[in-house]
């Protein structure tokens, strides 16, 4: 799945590799793309692999497989810094299990000490799970697409309490903020996610619209045409009008008023 991947990536974007051990043999199955693939031996280490790619203008990185807590630690890296987008492999059965499963190895790797800081940061990167299912009959096939989605910390707190005359009301004003203050330290939820295909009876079948902000991110990585195409298929699937440049994200020139002294 990963290696048939690579030809939908354009062939503009360099691919930077790291693997534990060479598996993927890009640069034998796409030798006109521009690969540069890395291990870890017993002098160099796979840190040290991922430091060296972020200065090789890469645009795509790519984790073979995050089987132990320091390769997890290498896929968060290069997914927030030095690429456009990073592809990796996990065995995770379910998309709650994946996220709980990278947070603990970037726990165990001591990269954070919170858990809850170590699962934003996770979820902050995984934006498309596809997963893969074998069944009895050996048959390999897409189950599902899974969107995750960050929960944002929002500052909703009020100073209505300022404009009440007497003190009960102020006293009322007070505890929202307090209630609202306590169910933020106590919820302990960071993201939410669904499924946007998924395979039923032979068929596959879209079940939800993918969010606005990674349709934006879509867009602007895509070239005309397929950014033309991926808009009539948002319109004829979910019924949605998408622009490619919205105006609300386009900063329009002030009018300037003119004054005349007399």
């Amino acid at each position: 799945m990963l290696m048939g991947m690579i030809e939908n990536i354009y062939e503009t974007m360099n691919l930077r590799i790291t693997e534990t051990a060479f598996e993927l043999h890009l640069r034998r199955v796409y030798p006109t793309r521009n690969i540069l693939s890395m291990r870890e031996t017993e002098t160099i280490s796979g840190q040290e692999c991922l430091d060296v790619q972020k200065k090789t203008d890469g645009s795509v990185n790519i984790i073979g497989e995050v089987a132990t807590d320091p390769v997890a630690s290498w896929m968060i890296q290069s997914a927030q810094v030095a690429s456009k987008f990073t592809l990796f492999t996990h065995h995770a059965k379910t998309f709650p299990d994946l996220v709980t499963a990278l947070r603990n190895s970037m726990l165990r790797a001591g990269v954070f000490k919170s858990e809850k800081t170590a699962e934003e940061q996770v979820v902050q990167v995984l934006n498309f799970d596809i997963h893969l299912v074998k069944d009895f009959r050996g048959k390999r096939y897409v189950e599902r697409i899974t969107e995750c989605i960050p929960v944002e910390n929002k500052n909703e707190y009020t100073f209505d309490h300022r404009t009440e005359k007497t003190m009960e009301g102020k006293w009322e004003k007070f505890m929202d903020n307090a209630t609202y203050y306590f169910s933020k330290s106590t919820n302990r939820e960071t993201f939410h996610y669904k499924n946007i295909l998924e395979y039923h009876d032979g068929n596959y079948v879209l079940t939800n619209r993918i969010t606005d902000n990674n349709i934006r991110q879509m867009l602007t990585n895509m070239d005309d045409a397929d950014a033309e195409d991926f808009i009539k298929f948002i319109e004829d699937k979910w019924g949605t009008k998408v622009s490619r440049f919205p105006e609300n994200e386009i900063e329009k020139p002030k009018k300037v008023k003119k004054v005349i002294k007399k």
